[in-house]
């Protein structure tokens, strides 16, 4: 047999019961696909519920083909048993996104027709909510598990958390090998590096006295070179200023009056330009209008030469017309006489204008001539000009050379400037790089301090996970201790029988009931001492109980019995041990095994609380007798998980 798991998930689940408020219950759902191959192959899907904090709860449901296909007519489902599976996980997720809401639109319900869930079969319903009404998408039967199949899924649990434990081992045991390599390592380096530090301080001091030495020596010498030296230049320097400022004056003297000389000439020139521009403008404006006059007078012409051409049009139509126009012929002659007497008058003013523009392009030309001639004359004065810049970019060339002289001098003295500067700055830096070798030291001593400290927290990390590996080695012993004694009243008690209506219970010597085993049903765990109150199935009822060691027998009345069927194993009530009762002592667990939680549901209702009770205050005469409630606290309140 092969199984596949598809899905395992806490799923939040409305419990309904009947007669009972609803709650909400975190239950873990576990869906496998089993594949059998022996004698026929065939698959099967086996959805499972259980509770992590209650070891009990465990509902189970296996559906084959067959009944998937009763299934499917019984709810109308649309499905084929390949594709059931991913949509009832689809389902399931969809409650498990909507469970967070205030108002979810799939939910997941847990419906019970009794009034606890308590080994009845229940029903799981996927439920779609709107505002009209209540869809129910998939209704499951669920089956409570019995006795086989609890013991079997507390198998699976305790194999589990032996597996947890041993590889929690490993890494426990593995972090400790490299915790003390690391130390080692860091030990060695520590060491090493205080030796550095310890040569590079006595290396660094007998270098910085050295240097210091050197240093105000040269510059002492240095400076007494740096004065001497820059007295020389002050003077050598003031002499060459005086002549030159000399010489200086004198050229500009002469610069300034060649300069005015030449500004009188160019603001006479600029008159005679100013006049020979003016004359230039009259005489053009005077040939635009000699020119606009002519172009009005050749449209004329033109005009006159188009009328011409319609006139003749219209003697050529006349000369056809002649004989009926004979009257008005001398009319039109002497219109034409008149006419061509006014082309000539135009013909004889075209001449003149003409004249007039050849005297005109002569007075132009010799206009331009003498523009010529201003023009060279001012190319001269330029040239004169031009000489006279070159004359005053010799001189600041002079200027430049002298200046140049002075920047060299000015350069050597700041180089020796600079020289002491870098010196002083070499001081400094070296000043700097102690500071910096200090400040590195207190860094490493700084590093030293917090390894130390994080070497601290390691070991303390080490001894509380040593102090865990103990308590979860104390509980592991004291669940082999428990498994051992009831292993051997079981063979002790082979032979026993139960007497109709009576059941027996060995007392152990200190005073507490044994723990009864059940050889027919293979119980190896501990059970409550209350179970003896209560019946078992048939197989035990019917047996006859003889007790093989000398220990006394209690009888009890059979109508306790009847008040409680017990159809599942009771949750493990944890009991102080005689020898430990004067310290206080719980078997060696500790304290946080043996806490109450408030979320456990009891299996049994008020019968068993009393009965619970009542054996607390038999049993715990010298301590505070504890609530019914606390009495009946299920197993999963003291072993989480």
């Amino acid at each position: 047999m092969a199984a596949e798991s598809l899905f395992n998930r806490l799923v939040c689940v409305q419990v309904r019961c009947q007669g009972c408020e609803e709650r909400r219950l975190n239950v873990r759902v576990n869906i496998e696909l089993l594949s059998i191959s022996n004698p026929v192959h065939k698959k099967d899907l086996a959805v499972r519920l259980t509770d992590d904090n209650d070891p009990f709860f465990l509902y189970n449901l296996v559906i084959s083909e067959e009944d998937f296909q009763s299934l499917k007519s019984q709810q109308g489902l649309l499905v084929d048993f390949s594709a059931f599976p991913q949509k009832f996980i689809d389902l399931l997720q969809q409650c498990i996104q909507e469970q967070n809401k205030d108002i979810p639109r799939f939910l997941l319900q847990l419906v019970s027709s009794a009034s606890a869930l308590d080994h009845t079969p229940v029903f799981l319903n996927i439920v779609e909510t709107n505002p009209f009404k209540h869809l129910t998408h998939l209704s499951l039967k669920f089956l409570p598990g019995n006795d086989a199949e609890i013991k079997k899924f507390l198998a699976s649990c305790l194999k589990r958390l032996m597996e947890d434990k041993t590889t929690l081992e490993e890494k426990l045991r593995k972090t400790e090998e490299d915790l003390t390599r690391q130390l080692s390592y860091t030990q060695q380096s520590l060491s090493d590096k205080s030796r550095e530090l310890d040569k590079l301080k006595n290396e660094w001091t007998s270098y910085t006295a050295a240097l210091t030495n050197k240093h105000t020596q040269e510059l002492t010498n240095e400076k007494e070179r740096a004065l001497q030296a820059q007295a020389q230049y002050q003077q050598q320097h003031e002499q060459q200023k005086k002549e030159l400022e000399n010489l200086h004056q004198k050229s500009i003297q002469q610069l300034q009056n060649r300069l005015s000389e030449l500004e009188v000439i160019n603001k006479d020139l600029t008159e005679r330009r100013y006049k020979g521009d003016s004359t230039v403008r009259e005489l053009k404006a005077k040939l635009s209008g000699i020119e606009d006059e002519c172009q009005r007078a050749k449209q004329e012409v033109l005009s006159l030469r188009r009328e011409n051409t319609t006139l003749d049009a219209e003697c050529h139509e006349k000369e056809k017309l002649i004989n009926q126009l004979q009257t008005r012929v001398a009319v039109l002659e002497q219109e034409i006489k008149d006419k061509d007497q006014l082309v000539i008058r135009t013909k004889e003013v075209l001449d003149a204008t003409q004249e007039q523009k050849v005297i005109l392009e002569e007075s132009t030309e010799k206009k331009q001539s003498h523009i010529e001639k201003l023009e060279t004359t001012i190319k001269s004065l330029s040239a004169e000009l031009l000489k006279a810049n070159e004359i005053i970019k010799k001189l600041q060339g002079d200027l430049k050379t002298l200046m140049n002289k002075l920047k060299f001098k000015n350069t050597v003295t700041i180089q020796q400037e600079k020289l002491l500067a870098e010196k002083e700055e070499r001081l400094q830096k070296e000043q700097r790089e102690l500071q910096e070798i200090g400040q590195s030291l207190r860094m490493k001593e700084q590093e030293v301090c917090k390894l130390q400290e994080q070497l601290e927290t390691t070991l303390q990390k080490l001894e509380e996970s040593k102090q865990i590996l103990k308590t979860n080695e104390n509980v592991i012993t004291w669940l082999n201790k428990q498994l051992n004694e009831i292993q051997m009243a079981k063979k002790l008690e082979t032979s026993a029988s139960a007497q109709g209506g009576v059941r027996t219970a060995t007392v152990s010597p200190h005073g507490m009931p044994d723990r009864p085993s059940f050889p027919s049903s293979s119980i190896t765990y501990p059970i409550s001492p209350l179970c003896t109150f209560q019946n078992f199935p048939e197989s035990v009822h019917n047996q006859n109980v003889s007790s093989h060691c000398p220990v006394p027998k209690v009888q009890f009345n059979t109508q306790l019995s009847k008040m409680n069927r017990c159809s599942n194993l009771q949750p493990v009530t944890t009991t102080s041990h005689p020898a430990n009762k004067e310290n206080g002592g719980n078997l060696g667990l500790e304290s946080k095994y043996l806490k109450k939680k408030d979320d456990s549901i009891p299996l049994r209702g008020l019968s068993q609380n009393t009965l619970n009770s009542e054996y607390l205050k038999l049993n715990l005469p010298n301590k505070a007798q504890p609530s019914p409630r606390a009495a009946a606290t299920p197993a999963s309140a003291y072993f989480p998980g």
